[in-house]
C-alpha cells in the first residue's frame, strides 16, 4: 500500500464525497475511484459505501482510516524533522515578525548576527500576531517578535521595545478635537476604535480595552471585527469611516493616507510592547548572539521611544546567568 493511496482514502472519508476529495487533492474523480478500487482489490475488503449523506467508511474502512492517519502523521513528522535538521546544518535562523515591526528595531541585532556569524542566514516570515507564538511553539520558528509575553516554561522572552500609541483620525476630527497636539483619551470617547479581534492577542486586547473603557470609550463601540493585518488597510478603513480612530505608534503614521492625522495621547496612557521569544531549550550560539543584541541602551538603536530590559525568565540563550 502506498502513501498516495492512503492520502486518497483519508481525503474521501473526511470530505464525504469523491468530488470534494478531488478538489482537495487536485485530482480527477475517475483517478480517485480507480485508487479506491485498487485498494479494495489489494485488501480483499469493501472500504467505502454510498449513503444519502455521501461516501462513508465500512467497519474495515474505519480501521484503515485510523491506521492511515497514524502512518501519514508519522511520515509528515519525519519530513518536518529532516527539514529542521537541514535548516540547522546550513545555519538558517527562522525569524517570525509582525507586519508592523519597526525596521530600526532589527538593524542592530541583524548587523551583530551577520558580523559574528556570517554563515548564518536569516529566513524571515511575516505572520499575524495570533500565529507567531503558535509557530514558535511548533518549532517552525527559532525566534519571533511577539506583542505579548509568552506564558509557561517552554519559551523564554526579552522585552525589546515599548512604544507609546497615538491616535490616527481624520484631519477634520483632529482639528475639531484640538490636534495635532496631544489629545486626551477622553476626547476620543465619541469615536469608534478600529481595533483588532481579541483572539489575535487576548492579553494585549484586554489591556487596551480596559484603559479605553476607563477613559469613557466603551468596548462595545470598538470595531473589533476588522480582520486586516496590514496597517495601511486599517488606516484606509479609518479614512473611509465616519467618526472612527485607530491606535498606532508614531513610526507607522507615515503609512496613513492623505486626510488622516496622527496625534500623540497626553500622558502616554497606551503602550505597545514587543517581546523577542525563543525556545527555552535552545543551545544555538548564533540565536543567543542575536537575542543579546537587543539588550543594549536605546540610544544605540536609533529608535524614537524604545526601552529594553532583560526578562525575569533569565538571560538570552547562549549566555550564562
Amino acid at each position: 500500500m502506498e502513501l498516495r493511496e492512503m492520502r486518497v482514502f483519508v481525503a474521501i472519508v473526511e470530505e464525504g464525497s469523491l468530488s470534494a476529495a478531488a478538489r482537495r487533492l487536485h485530482l480527477s474523480q475517475p483517478a480517485l475511484s480507480q485508487t479506491v478500487g485498487s485498494l479494495e482489490r489489494q485488501l480483499g475488503v469493501r472500504l467505502l459505501v454510498r449513503s444519502s449523506a455521501g461516501m462513508a467508511a465500512t467497519p474495515e474502512g474505519r480501521t484503515l482510516l485510523d491506521e492511515s492517519r497514524a502512518v501519514l502523521a508519522r511520515h509528515d513528522q519525519a519530513l518536518v524533522a529532516l527539514d529542521r535538521q537541514r535548516a540547522r546544518e546550513v545555519g538558517v535562523l527562522r525569524l517570525g515578525l509582525p507586519l508592523d515591526v519597526p525596521p530600526a528595531l532589527l538593524v542592530g541585532p541583524l548587523g551583530e548576527l551577520a558580523a559574528a556569524y556570517p554563515a548564518t542566514g536569516v529566513q524571515a516570515r511575516h505572520l499575524a500576531p495570533a500565529l507567531l507564538e503558535a509557530a514558535l511553539r511548533r518549532d517552525e520558528l527559532d525566534t519571533a517578535l511577539l506583542r505579548e509575553r509568552p506564558r509557561g516554561q517552554e519559551l523564554d522572552s526579552l522585552l525589546v521595545l515599548e512604544e507609546p500609541l497615538g491616535a490616527l483620525l481624520t484631519t477634520r476630527q483632529a482639528e475639531r478635537l484640538g490636534g495635532p497636539d496631544a489629545l486626551s483619551l477622553e476626547a476620543l470617547a465619541g469615536l469608534r476604535w478600529m481595533g483588532f479581534p481579541r483572539e489575535d492577542a487576548p492579553g494585549y486586547f484586554d489591556e487596551l480595552t480596559a484603559v479605553l473603557r476607563a477613559h469613557g470609550i466603551e468596548a462595545a463601540r470598538a470595531v473589533t471585527e476588522l480582520r486586516a493585518i496590514l496597517p495601511a488597510v486599517v488606516y484606509a478603513s479609518v479614512a473611509a469611516a465616519d467618526g472612527a480612530f485607530a491606535l498606532a505608534p508614531r513610526h507607522l503614521a507615515c503609512l496613513a493616507p492623505d486626510g488622516l492625522t496622527w496625534c500623540p495621547l497626553a500622558g502616554n496612557p497606551l503602550i505597545r510592547r514587543t517581546w523577542a521569544a525563543w525556545s527555552a531549550g535552545s543551545h544555538r550560539r548564533d540565536l543567543g548572539h542575536f537575542i543579546a543584541a537587543f539588550d543594549i541602551p536605546e540610544r544605540q538603536r536609533g529608535l524614537p521611544v524604545p526601552r529594553a530590559h532583560r526578562a525575569a525568565s533569565g538571560p538570552p540563550v547562549g549566555q550564562s546567568a
